[in-house]
This record gives structure tokens, C-alpha cells and sequence, in this order.
């Protein structure tokens, strides 16, 4: 769980309770008192969360630097006072709603009631637009993974389904599927994604130092083709 959601931005600490909550499930069934549990749980879950962390920066060091890359476009643009707004393959304009919500509580005889207003016209929340931009971006690239995906199945004449990143077809299909969305990665992910949202950034903010796209490793993203566990 820690290793799929590290590429959303999974902090130490979310990576700790992730750990330990699998960790109490595991304890459970075994003959440890109830109430040591959670503080055995907790000890062990914090010392693999940073092993966990530690292996997952040492190894997939292309995506940390995209998730780092993504974060800092997002918070020069939160210090303009702007949302973090950009446009899927697919022309999808997507924009953060994440704004500093002002609270009020309503205290009457019966109850307390807490108003939250969240409107365009309040300032952006900084640490929101910028800690959500890189699952945020991900996820839209997913979503235009399974639109392309759907569009592709349509034209073949083929029943198709999906939530997410789970695909479903008749069993009879499953084949054509697995072609079918292997084909639309490699034609998504051979755009120059990230250059692109660096050019919309830097005309739409043209005062603003951006930091240069990283560097792209030397994977042929064609291989995808012919992986038979790139996609279970």
C-alpha cells in the first residue's frame, strides 16, 4: 500500500499508519494482549515506515523528483495567489478548488452549528494546492489512460467498463483489452506531458521562474507492449 500510494505523495506519517494498521491486523490473530497491541504496532510501524520511505527514495528516484518537481510549480503558484489549474491530454481543464475556508459557529439553544464558507473570492490554501498537485495530476492522467482506453474498446466494437484503474470486460475480450490499453499508454505517455505543463505555466505566469522539467530516464515506454504484468 505504501509503495503504490508513494506515487501520490504518501508522507512518512500517512506511511506509518498504513504500516501500522496492517501490522494490528497481523497482531490480532495472535495471542498479544489487546491493549500492548497498539503500542507494539506503532513502534514497529514507524521503524519500517522509514525503511519503507528510505528504499522507496533509493529506488524510484525519476518519480520523487516529478512528485518534488510537481509540488514546487504548485506552490509558486499558490504564492500568486492562483490556483493550480491545467489541461489532461484530452483537453480536460481541471482546476484545485482547495481555498483557506473560513469557519463560523452558530451556537443556538438546541445546538452548535459550524458554517464553513469556501468561495472563489477567499485566498488560496498554499499547503492544500501544494500537497495535493502531484496525486491530483497523477489521477487525471489515469482518468485520460481510461477514457483513451474506453474510446479504443468503442471503435473495436466491445463491451467495456472501468472504475479508476480497474478494467472489465467479457472474458471472451480480455485479449483485445489488454491490447487495447496498452496501446493507449504508450500513445498518452509519448506526449511530452510535463514539458507541456511547463509551457502553460510559464505563459500564464510569465514572471515566474519555474524550475526546468526533470530529467527522463532511458525506459522504451514501447516495452509496455509486450509486458504481461504491466497491467493485472
Amino acid at each position: 500500500q505504501t509503495v503504490m500510494t508513494s506515487v501520490y505523495g504518501v508522507t512518512f506519517i500517512g506511511a506509518r499508519k498504513q504500516i501500522q494498521a496492517r501490522l494490528e491486523e497481523k497482531l490480532a490473530e495472535t495471542d498479544m494482549d489487546p491493549d500492548d497491541i497498539e503500542g507494539a504496532a506503532y513502534g514497529a510501524g514507524h521503524y519500517v515506515a522509514r525503511i519503507t520511505m528510505d528504499a522507496l527514495t533509493e529506488l524510484f528516484t525519476g518519480a520523487r523528483d516529478i512528485m518534488e518537481w510537481l509540488a514546487e510549480c504548485a506552490r509558486l503558484v499558490a504564492k500568486e495567489g492562483q490556483p493550480v489549474s491545467w489541461v489532461t491530454p484530452l483537453g480536460l481543464p481541471v482546476i484545485q478548488p482547495y481555498r483557506a475556508m473560513h469557519k463560523a459557529t452558530v451556537k443556538t439553544v438546541m445546538q452548535v452549528i459550524q458554517l464553513v464558507d469556501d468561495c472563489d473570492e477567499l485566498s488560496v490554501n498554499a499547503q492544500r494546492q501544494r500537497s495535493a498537485f502531484p496525486p491530483n495530476f497523477v489521477h487525471s492522467l489515469d482518468s485520460t489512460h481510461m477514457l483513451l482506453t474506453a474510446m479504443r474498446m468503442q471503435n473495436l466494437g466491445v463491451d467495456f467498463t472501468a472504475v479508476h484503474d480497474s478494467y472489465w470486460t467479457h472474458p471472451s475480450e480480455v485479449d483485445a483489452m489488454n491490447q487495447a490499453l496498452r496501446e493507449c499508454f504508450v500513445e498518452l505517455y509519448s506526449q511530452p506531458i510535463l514539458e507541456n505543463l511547463h509551457t502553460t505555466l510559464a505563459t500564464r505566469f510569465p514572471n515566474v521562474q519555474f524550475p526546468p522539467v526533470p530529467q527522463r530516464g532511458d525506459l522504451d515506454i514501447k516495452t509496455v507492449l509486450d509486458s504481461p504484468y504491466f497491467f493485472c
